[in-house]
C-alpha cells in the first residue's frame, strides 16, 4: 500500500498533536517525546537509561493518557516473579476450574522500572511478551491489545545488586534514549507548577488506540528507495569490519532502523524516507546494538563516536535508483 501525500499530511498533524499534548507534562524534551512516539507507532519498545527523578513515569502516563489507553508500572526487584508480570491461573472452587488473572503487562503502556534489578528469568518473561505480543499459560494463549508498548528504565549510575541485560535481549528494544535533566527555562516552569502532584492527570486523550493502530499500519507503506536499503546494508557490514567493534549491527538492528525511519519520515509529512531520516535515528536505534572491544573501551572510545565514524566512512546515496 502506497501512502499518499494527503495521508502523510494527516499523519504528521496527528503526530504533532500527540507530541504537543505530551509536552505539556514532559517539559523541554520535545525530541525525546518524538522518539518515544516513533517507537510506539513502529510497534516497538523503548529502553530509557537515566537517573531517577527525570520524569520517566510521567512520560509513560502522559503517553497512555494521550492515546486513550491504560498504564501500569512494575517496580522490578530481585524477588519479582514472572507470574507477577504476565499473570497467573487461580482455581475457582465454584466453577471447579482455573481462571486466568491477567498481570500488569496487559496494558497499553507498561513501565518496567529498573528492569536490571530483577532476576534474568523475570527479565526474560517480560522480553518474551514484548517479542510475541501474547502470554501463554497452561496451554492457553492470551493476546495483548494494540497498541502495546514497554518503556523499560535502567539507572546507569548504581549497578550494585543488578543483573545486566544480555546483548541479545538489549537488541529487542527498538531504540534506547534518555530524558536527561531539563534546561533552566523548563526547570523554572516545572517548579512553578510544583503544586500539581500528577501533571498527567489533567491530560485528555487526543486520539484513540484504534487510530494509533491504523497509523502504525500506514507507516508500513512509506516508500524506502532501494539505494537507501543498500546503504543501510553497507553500514551494517562496515560496523562488523570496524576494528573497535566486537559485535556489529545485526539484521534486527537494520530492520529496526528502517522501521523507525518510515515512521520518522511520515511524522514530518513525507511519504518516502531520505538519508537524513536514517542519520537522525542512528544513535538511538544502533547505540545499544554495537558492542566495543575491551581494548577500545580501555582507550576511551565510545559507541557514539564509532557510530559517527561508520556513517562518515559509508557515503549515503546521492540519487535514487
Amino acid at each position: 500500500m502506497t501512502v499518499s501525500q494527503d495521508q502523510a499530511n494527516w499523519f504528521s498533524q496527528a503526530f504533532d498533536q500527540m507530541t504537543g499534548n505530551i509536552a505539556r507534562v514532559v517539559v523541554g524534551k520535545h525530541h525525546v517525546v518524538r522518539l518515544v512516539l516513533t517507537a510506539m507507532l513502529a510497534e516497538g519498545h523503548v529502553l530509557l537509561e537515566d537517573v531517577p527523578g527525570t520524569g520517566k513515569t510521567q512520560l509513560a502516563r502522559a503517553l497512555a493518557a494521550t492515546v486513550s489507553g491504560t498504564h501500569n508500572r512494575i517496580q522490578f526487584t530481585p524477588d519479582l516473579l514472572p507470574s507477577d508480570i504476565t499473570g497467573v491461573s487461580v482455581f475457582d472452587p465454584q466453577k471447579r476450574a482455573f481462571e486466568f488473572h491477567a498481570g500488569p503487562v496487559f496494558s497499553t503502556i507498561v513501565v518496567a522500572d529498573e528492569i536490571n534489578r530483577a532476576s534474568p528469568k523475570t527479565q526474560a518473561a517480560l522480553l518474551e511478551v514484548m517479542e510475541e505480543g501474547r502470554v501463554t499459560l497452561d496451554g492457553k494463549t492470551h493476546e495483548l491489545g494494540r497498541p502495546f508498548m514497554v518503556i523499560a528504565t535502567q539507572n546507569p549510575v548504581e549497578q550494585a545488586g543488578t543483573y545486566a541485560l544480555p546483548e541479545a535481549q538489549l537488541d529487542r528494544f527498538l531504540l534506547r534514549t534518555a530524558l536527561g535533566y531539563p534546561d533552566h527555562e523548563a526547570m523554572v516552569q516545572i517548579l512553578a507548577e510544583s503544586g500539581t502532584r500528577d501533571r498527567s492527570a489533567g491530560l485528555r486523550p487526543v486520539i484513540t488506540s484504534t487510530v494509533v493502530a491504523e497509523m502504525a499500519r500506514l507507516a508500513d507503506g512509506v516508500h524506502v528507495d532501494p539505494a537507501i536499503l543498500a546503504w543501510v546494508s553497507r553500514l551494517s557490514e562496515e560496523s562488523r569490519r570496524n576494528v573497535n567493534v566486537r559485535l556489529g549491527i545485526s539484521v534486527r538492528g537494520c530492520l529496526a532502523l528502517v522501521r523507525c525511519a518510515r515512521t520518522w519520515a511520515l511524522s514530518q509529512g513525507r511519504n518516502h524516507v531520505v538519508p537524513d531520516d536514517i542519520k537522525a535515528l542512528a544513535q538511538p536505534v544502533l547505540g545499544h546494538r554495537v558492542l566495543l572491544t575491551a581494548e577500545a573501551e580501555f582507550a576511551g572510545t565510545t559507541v557514539e563516536r564509532v557510530v559517527d565514524q561508520i556513517f562518515a566512512e559509508v557515503a549515503p546515496p546521492a540519487e535514487r535508483r
